[in-house]
C-alpha cells in the first residue's frame, strides 16, 4: 500500500500517516453521528472540517499564501464560532459526553471518591407521581416532569422556582393546574423530592420529530439528549402520556406501564 501511495512523489506518506487519517476520519464520523438532526451545529462542524482539510492540502503543496490565509481564518473563525455559538457548543460537548458514557463513568468515580450517594425514588413516590400523571391526563392538563438521574441539572433548576417538597399527587396536580403560576414549564424531581418547577428546558433541534408533537415533547427530547434524565409528558391537547428516554418517545398505554417505566428509571430496591 505504501508503494501505491508513493506515486504522489511530493507527499511523504507512511503507515503513521494512514493511521492518522483513519483516526481523524473516525473522530469526524462519530462527531457527525452524535449531532445528526441538529442542523445548526452540523453546519458549523462541516465548515470547520472543510477548512481543516483545505488547510492540510495547501500546506502539503507548500502554498504559502493560502496556508497563511487559512491559518488566520481558522484562528479568528474558531474564536468567533466559540463566542457566537457558545450554547450550541456547550450542548454538543455535553451530548458527546452523555452518548459516549464518559459523563456517567466520571460522575460515578467522583461520587465514590466524595462519598456521594445517588438519590433514587421510592415505591411510594412512584405511585404518587403515577397517579398524578394519570389524573392530569384524564383532565387534559399539560405537564412536563423531569426525572433526574446521574447528571446534575443545576443550570436548568436555576431557570425556575426552587423549593423542597416530597412527591405528592395533589401537589403535582396543583403545580400544573392551568391557573397556577408554576404550571408553565417543567418540574424537576430528584429522588423522592420535587426540587423545582417552572423550569426552562433545551429545545431539540431535530427535524425528524413528528408534527403532532408539541413544544413540551420537543423540550422533553432536548432534555433527554443533553442529559441522562428521563422525562414524562402529558399532552394538553390529547391527554396522552409519553415517556422520553435518550431522545426517543414512547407512548404510555396505561397506569401500570407508567409505573413500570418510572420504576425502572428511578426506584430503589427497598429492604424488608
Amino acid at each position: 500500500m505504501v508503494q501505491v501511495l508513493g506515486i504522489f512523489g511530493f507527499l511523504s506518506f507512511g503507515w503513521a500517516d494512514v493511521l492518522d487519517i483513519l483516526m481523524v476520519a473516525a473522530i469526524i464520523f462519530f462527531l457527525i453521528r452524535s449531532i445528526r438532526g441538529d442542523s445548526t451545529v452540523l453546519n458549523i462542524v462541516l465548515v470547520l472540517v472543510v477548512l481543516l482539510v483545505l488547510q492540510a492540502v495547501v500546506s502539503a503543496l507548500n502554498m504559502r499564501m493560502m496556508t497563511v490565509l487559512l491559518n488566520t481564518l481558522l484562528d479568528v473563525g474558531v474564536l468567533a464560532i466559540i463566542i457566537l455559538f457558545q450554547p450550541e457548543i456547550r450542548h454538543l460537548l455535553n451530548r458527546l459526553a452523555v452518548n459516549s458514557g464518559l459523563a456517567k463513568r466520571t460522575g460515578d468515580l467522583f461520587n465514590r471518591l466524595l462519598g456521594i450517594k445517588e438519590e433514587k425514588m421510592g415505591s411510594r413516590s412512584v405511585v404518587e407521581l403515577s397517579e398524578a400523571v394519570r389524573a392530569m391526563a384524564a383532565d387534559h392538563t399539560g405537564a412536563l416532569i423531569v426525572l433526574q438521574k446521574k447528571n446534575a441539572l443545576d443550570e436548568y433548576i436555576a431557570t425556575g422556582d426552587r423549593f423542597e417538597a416530597e412527591i405528592n399527587r395533589r401537589l403535582v396536580m396543583n403545580i400544573f393546574f392551568k391557573n397556577s403560576p408554576l404550571h408553565d414549564g417543567a418540574m424537576i424531581i430528584q429522588g423522592d423530592r420535587i426540587v423545582a418547577a417552572r423550569c426552562q428546558l433545551p429545545m431539540s433541534g431535530r427535524t425528524d420529530i413528528p408534527a403532532h408533537y408539541g413544544m413540551r415533547h420537543r423540550a422533553a427530547i432536548g432534555m433527554s439528549e443533553n442529559s441522562d434524565a428521563d422525562v414524562v409528558v402529558v399532552s394538553e391537547e390529547t391527554g396522552s402520556i409519553s415517556f422520553v428516554h435518550a431522545g426517543e418517545i414512547r407512548t404510555v398505554k396505561d397506569l401500570q406501564e407508567l409505573r413500570e417505566l418510572v420504576g425502572e428509571s428511578m426506584t430503589r430496591k427497598e429492604e424488608a
